[in-house]
Formats: structure tokens, C-alpha cells, sequence
């Protein structure tokens, strides 16, 4: 009878160890009930909204607790929510940052509680307390974007001179520079030859660059441009937008500065094939966008996460670019390609991105 007991605890012990153990492999392989932090900027554009959702999506797929928050472009909040993210025990974040300079100081908490970070889409500048990044490869955005120009007014082999306005993003986020020196990349050899004339004069990043992606301000700025330098019947080619959210306002200042699609509307670049950017593509307002699917790169930060977890090695495939004025910040970086009229339906719709109605 003895001997029968002993057995049963024996038999109960090593059932209530397996149980243990199979619920910890559990946790660590697919990070359940692990709590991560997912900051993103804004839900005022269209791609943020698709990227939180994708991120939160995905992740919770995998098992972990998800806290997403949009801080609405303001750097005071979305510091705040870091911070509480933080102190709720959030065991990796992935921040979107508003403004890659401005969060030395919350990352140098993360760090204190050893919370790895990663970096989405936008490099987090000035601090060691960023782990990792993941993005599209920026730079080639731009050349993607340059290259779409080159092909269209044939610069290898046409005469020219063809008129161009160029546009860049916003000045406290890292990948505007990058989209900028990609497009220019292709164009600047153009430019120094003379093939393509700015006709403003405004070359400069600085002086291009628009504060916050505004539509409003491209659109302003596109409407001083025009004013200035085409309200005489001096021919527009191509305007350079890095963004779909800049592009929107260039083609207001354009529809509202008597250009029309099919005759002489220029040659309008843009990124994020947002919903009303690409039903500009359709209608001849808007010549491409660069498509950069958040389902992949949401993907990818799932892979990240849950390697940061577990304690393997974290999928990286760029060690040396990006460096973000401390470090050199790991990256994993995917590869982004462009929609426009030809291959939107491809593209977008036949890959479930969107619906053929969502377009219409």
C-alpha cells in the first residue's frame, strides 16, 4: 500500500514538473502572456493606422500582450507613453518616434530596466538605448523614386532640358535624408549636366523640406513655387515628393493652378500607396508610389520580438549604415517596390492589400 502511494506522488510530482515546464517552454517559444510596447506617431496618416494594426495583429497572433499607442505627432505625449509602458512592465518596445532626437532620456530608462528596443520604419537618434532597427531600405525608396523619373522623361538618352521641383520630407525624421540623397543619387548628375532645370532654384534639404509631412504646408509651398516661377506658361515636367501625404497637397496646388491630368500635368512621385494617393495614380493626378507593405515588415518585428525573448539571435541584415550619432544601430531592412497605373491591381489588390472597391 506504501509502495502504491509513493508511486501515485511520484506519478503526481513528475506530472506537476512536466506541467511547469511545458507551460515556461510555452511562454518563452511563443512569448504568451509577455507584454510589449508598440509606440507608433500619429493616427492622423493612413499608414500609421495600418502599421499599429498590422503590428498589434501580429504580434498578439504570436502569443504576446500588445500596448499600442498613438501619441498624435506630439513629442511630450509620446514620451509619456513610453514611460508608462515602461513601468507596466512592457518587456520589448517598438517605437515609430515623432522626433528620432527626443528620447535620450525615456530609452535611458529602458535600458536601466534592460528593455530591448526597436526601432520601427524611423531611426531612433542620440542614444545607446536602442537595440535594433527595422525598415524598408529608405535610401532605395528614393532611387526607386529618382529611377521612375529617369525612365519617364527618358533623361539617358532625351535632350531635354526638362523643369523639375523637388520636395523632401521632414527634417526631425532620419529616413527623410535618406529618401532625399536616394532620389538624388539618380537625379543630381541630371541636374549638374543641365538635362533637368530647377527652375526655382531650390536645391537644398533644408529649404525643401517639409515640417510634420504636412499636406497643407506642401501645398502651400507648391503654390508659392508655381506663383513664382510658372504663372508665365514656363512648362512643369516633374515635381519630386518623397510621401503620399505631400504629394496630396502638390496635386491640389496643381488642380487649383489650372494643370490638368492628361495634358500638362507633370510627373508627381509619392510613397506609402495610400488609399487617395492611389486613386490620384488612377485618375492621372499622381504618377506612382512607392509600395512598402507593413504586413511584411510587421512580420519581420514579430520575428524580432519573439528572438529578443527567447534569447536567439535577432534577425539582422545591415550592420553598418545606419548610424544614428552613437552607435551603429543592427537593422533588418526589406525591400520596398512602386505601384502606379500599370501594376497597381497587382500590386495592391491581387496581393489583398486592399479591395478593388477601396480604390474605385
Amino acid at each position: 500500500m506504501k509502495t502504491t502511494k509513493r508511486i501515485l506522488v511520484l506519478i503526481v510530482a513528475l506530472a506537476c514538473l512536466m506541467s511547469v515546464m511545458s507551460l515556461a517552454a510555452c511562454d518563452k517559444a511563443g512569448g504568451k502572456g509577455t507584454k510589449v510596447g508598440v509606440a507608433m506617431p500619429t493616427q492622423s496618416l493612413q499608414r500609421w493606422n495600418q502599421d499599429g494594426a498590422n503590428m498589434k495583429k501580429s504580434l498578439e497572433e504570436a502569443g504576446f500582450v500588445v500596448d499600442l499607442q498613438y501619441a498624435n505627432n506630439e513629442v511630450a505625449t509620446q514620451l509619456s507613453q513610453i514611460e508608462n509602458m515602461i513601468t507596466s512592465g512592457c518587456k520589448v518596445l517598438v517605437i515609430a518616434s515623432i522626433d528620432g532626437s527626443s528620447l535620450g532620456n525615456v530609452l535611458a530608462d529602458a535600458k536601466k530596466e534592460k528593455i530591448p528596443v526597436i526601432a520601427y520604419d524611423r531611426l531612433i537618434m542620440e542614444t545607446d538605448g536602442v537595440s535594433y532597427y527595422a525598415t524598408f531600405d529608405n535610401f532605395k525608396v528614393g532611387e526607386l523614386q529618382g529611377k521612375f523619373i529617369e525612365e519617364k522623361l527618358d533623361l539617358k538618352n532625351a535632350a531635354g532640358p526638362f523643369n523639375i521641383e523637388l520636395f523632401a520630407g521632414s527634417p526631425d525624421d532620419n529616413n527623410a535624408l535618406f529618401f532625399f540623397n536616394g532620389a538624388m543619387s539618380i537625379l543630381q548628375p541630371y541636374i549638374d549636366s543641365g538635362k533637368l532645370n530647377v527652375v526655382s532654384g531650390q536645391t537644398d534639404f533644408a529649404t525643401i523640406a517639409i515640417n510634420e509631412w504636412k499636406t497643407e504646408r506642401a501645398q502651400n509651398r507648391m503654390d508659392d513655387l508655381l506663383t513664382a516661377n510658372y504663372a508665365t506658361g514656363t512648362k512643369l515636367d516633374v515635381v519630386l515628393s518623397p510621401n503620399d501625404s505631400l504629394a496630396l497637397g502638390i496635386a491640389n496646388a496643381l488642380e487649383q493652378g489650372g494643370f490638368v491630368p492628361g495634358t500638362n500635368w507633370p510627373i508627381v512621385t509619392g510613397q506609402d500607396c495610400d488609399v487617395a494617393n492611389m486613386k490620384n495614380v488612377i485618375a492621372g493626378k499622381q504618377s506612382m508610389s512607392i509600395f512598402k507593405d507593413t504586413r511584411t515588415l510587421a512580420d519581420k518585428v514579430v520575428e524580432m520580438v519573439k528572438a529578443i525573448i527567447e534569447g536567439t539571435t535577432v534577425p539582422v541584415n545591415d550592420e553598418k549604415t545606419y548610424n544614428n550619432g552613437v552607435k551603429v544601430v543592427p537593422s533588418f531592412l526589406c525591400d520596398p517596390v512602386f505601384a502606379d497605373v500599370n501594376n497597381y491591381e497587382d500590386i495592391l489588390i491581387k496581393s489583398g492589400y486592399y479591395t478593388a472597391d477601396q480604390l474605385a
